[in-house]
């Protein structure tokens, strides 16, 4: 059997646990929002239209921020469509997603959701096609009090208080060539500074991100992130990164999927802190990852679709195997608390989502919804600094990978430690022994685990229980906890203090 160790020292910490880390994304893509997150006149629609059961999925995944309202959609954007009496809003085509879009859930609509799910909302900016005089409009339209145009504007539309938003991303993927609007990395440096400067006129409190490479394969990758700060170092907080995987048939690699967002991360914050100290600043630039997931690319459909209303898009069944990774992609996230401080799962329902729906009828969790929401709930207190030493295995992508990754997390109110860890071998065991000797004696408060026989294995509306976390037995005693690790496996293990030595 394969083995590996840890060892767990409270006093070597790489940061507090930052609740933003847990964020979603919803886009106007697929049915992520119509019948996804709305459905008026679905027999759970609340009064708003909302879905109240994903509304409770959604509470249980543990979401704590939603950027809106993409994505791609959101470079052709025209905000003041989304806004006002439904019936007076206007149907435009997005050729993002080769999609009618009806404008029937919009800005205001999004605001009132966050609200009813106790979500902070972070806004996209179209810098694609639109500018910096759009961008201080919509700020102003969701963030000044009243007595002036758009501030009056969102009153007379029923919201007399400020929305309150903070968090605002300066457009979407601009290194894109896809996108509507592309720019070089020096015209979308300038647009970005001088948003970022305008908007700072209004509110010098706001957290601005610019936005990063779409993904680390990108040709232009490291020079435009160097590039886009030249010009906006002073005028923004973060630098967003995305990065989606997919199983083409390599599946030892995509286990390993995480290595490269690691790099992805270490790279991004080099070359931040490259331009911090070329420009003698002081201030550090953070990491947005604001969409990251398991995504099977090669399925979308292409730009000869045809024009439809809610298209279905990547509405994939996930499978163990992609909840293994996307647990392994959590550890990652944690690893890097200290620089990555907000982090959105992309998307929420339908559309590469941890939840699905059926149009008048049900909505189930899947595979993948499992370690996001462990995660959102245990991770508590201080990231601790964990160094797995454990056997490789080869990956053509990679190279030669470790079996095993694990983090863990620990409150230092009441001592409790979360571990979260994953077995990639697809056909190994793998035995792991915790050094807890710093921690005092401390006892199994649970154990649980994504694993089985199948890692194809998945939920479905019919079958919406097939993948699920079971019982895993682990056993803490004498400084020691040790736990054997199924094959393709996703554990979370929380430890609490033992008032007794024994």
């Amino acid at each position: 059997m394969l083995t590996a160790s840890v060892v767990l020292e409270p006093s070597f910490t790489v940061g507090p646990v930052n609740r933003r880390l847990f964020g979603g994304f919803v886009e106007h893509m697929g049915r992520c929002v119509y019948t996804g997150l709305y459905e008026p006149g679905h027999p759970l629609a609340d009064e708003d239209g909302f879905r109240t059961d994903v509304l409770d999925l959604i509470r249980e995944l543990g979401i704590s921020v939603v950027r809106y309202p993409g994505g791609n959609f959101v470079s052709g954007y025209r905000w003041e469509d989304s806004v006002g009496p439904a019936e007076d809003r206007p149907t435009r085509l997005d050729p993002a997603w080769r999609s009618v879009e009806s404008n029937q859930f919009g800005l205001d609509e999004f605001i009132r959701w966050c609200r009813k799910s106790d979500i902070e909302p972070m806004l996209a900016m179209n810098l694609g096609t639109r500018g910096t005089q759009e961008a201080v409009e919509l700020w102003e339209y969701c963030n000044h009090p009243g007595g002036t145009s758009w501030s009056d504007l969102r009153r007379r539309h029923g919201a007399a208080e400020p929305y309150g938003v903070r968090m605002w991303c300066l457009g979407n993927e601009m290194d894109g060539p896809w996108q509507l609007g592309h720019k070089s990395a020096d015209e979308y440096g300038r647009l970005a500074a001088t948003t970022a400067r305008a908007l700072r006129q209004f509110d010098a409190g706001l957290e601005l991100v610019a936005c990063g490479s779409s993904h680390r394969q990108m040709p232009t990758f490291g020079s435009w992130e160097a590039t886009v700060l030249e010009h906006a170092y002073d005028e923004v907080d973060f630098i967003s990164a995305h990065a989606y995987y997919e199983d083409k048939g390599d599946t030892a690699s995509f286990l390993a999927s995480s290595v490269n967002m690691d790099l992805f991360i270490t790279d991004v914050v080099a070359t931040a802190d490259f331009v911090r100290a070329r420009l003698n600043k002081t201030k550090r630039i953070n990491v947005s990852f604001d969409e990251w997931n398991v995504w099977y690319l090669s399925r979308v459909p292409g730009q000869d679709s045809p024009w439809q209303a809610t298209p279905r898009i990547s509405e994939d069944a996930y499978t163990l195997a992609d909840a293994v990774v996307v647990g392994s992609m959590l550890i990652t996230l944690l690893r890097h608390t200290d620089r990555v401080t907000s982090a959105c799962l992309a998307q929420l329902v339908n559309t590469i989502a941890p939840i699905r729906t059926e149009p008048a009828g049900p909505a189930w969790r899947q595979a993948t919804f499992y370690p996001f929401a462990l995660t959102a709930r245990h991770a508590r207190g201080d990231v601790l600094r964990v160094e797995p030493t454990a056997p490789t295995y080869s990956t053509s992508l990679y190279g030669d990978v470790p079996v095993l990754d694990a983090t863990a997390t620990r409150d230092p109110d009441g001592g409790d430690i979360t571990i979260f860890v994953l077995n990639r071998h697809q056909d190994e065991p793998v035995q792991l022994e915790v050094n807890t000797a710093a921690l005092g004696p401390v006892g199994v408060q649970e154990a649980v685990a994504l694993a089985g026989p199948d890692p194809s294995a998945a939920n479905t509306e019919h079958d919406p229980n097939r993948v699920i976390p079971t019982p895993l037995h682990a056993e803490a005693q004498q400084g020691t906890l040790s736990v054997q690790l199924p094959p393709v496996s996703w554990a979370c293990i929380r430890l609490g203090i033992r008032a007794d030595t024994g």
